[in-house]
């Protein structure tokens, strides 16, 4: 499981990844998540604006799982 540090509480789905580099802009995530599921800690959600807090598993099909860290 890799892990994504963010400096703030929570950090937004596509924000989450833009810094994953998953994907490259955010304009690319509205496409990215109409096409590739993606569970949050065990659930399926597609929502761009989904925040996402320390410790959440984001396991993303076909790229790998992740988790929310804070330094």
């Amino acid at each position: 499981m890799r892990e994504v540090s963010i400096s703030t509480d929570y950090i937004a789905l596509g924000q989450f990844l833009k810094l994953a580099e998953i994907i490259d802009t955010g304009g690319m995530a509205k496409a990215f998540l109409a096409e590739v599921p993606i569970q949050i800690n065990g659930e399926l959600d597609n929502r761009r604006g989904r925040k996402l807090y320390p410790g959440d598993e984001v396991a993303i099909e076909g790229y790998g799982r992740y988790q929310v860290v804070r330094p």
